[in-house]
């Protein structure tokens, strides 16, 4: 491996530069990890299983389970609900 400088130069030489297929499909699933992982802490704070958020949002335990896992890619609106509605709280989206 030849000597990179940051987190950036490790992911071009990985997976390509950003708006290649390979880039694009790394930086999805990472997105969907860190999602699943905001969630499934949020749902641990308040103290809910999977089966709870999911009866309260009308989803199924399978469903909470794979966006947890990051294996599931989730639209906007579905978080909101989840975050909103299932689990009580507020989401903050900011672009930056």
């Amino acid at each position: 491996m030849k000597n990179l400088t940051d987190f950036e130069d490790l992911l071009k030489d990985k997976y390509g530069e950003k708006g290649s297929p390979q880039r694009d499909k790394f930086d999805a699933d990472s997105l969907a990890f860190r999602l699943g992982v905001m969630l499934k802490e949020a749902r641990q704070e308040a103290k809910i299983t999977q089966e709870q958020l999911a009866e309260r949002t009308g989803t199924k335990k399978s469903y909470i389970s794979r966006i947890e896992k990051g294996q599931s890619d989730i639209q906007i609106s579905t978080y909101y609900k989840l975050i909103e509605v299932g689990l009580e709280k507020h989401l903050n989206i900011s672009i930056g």
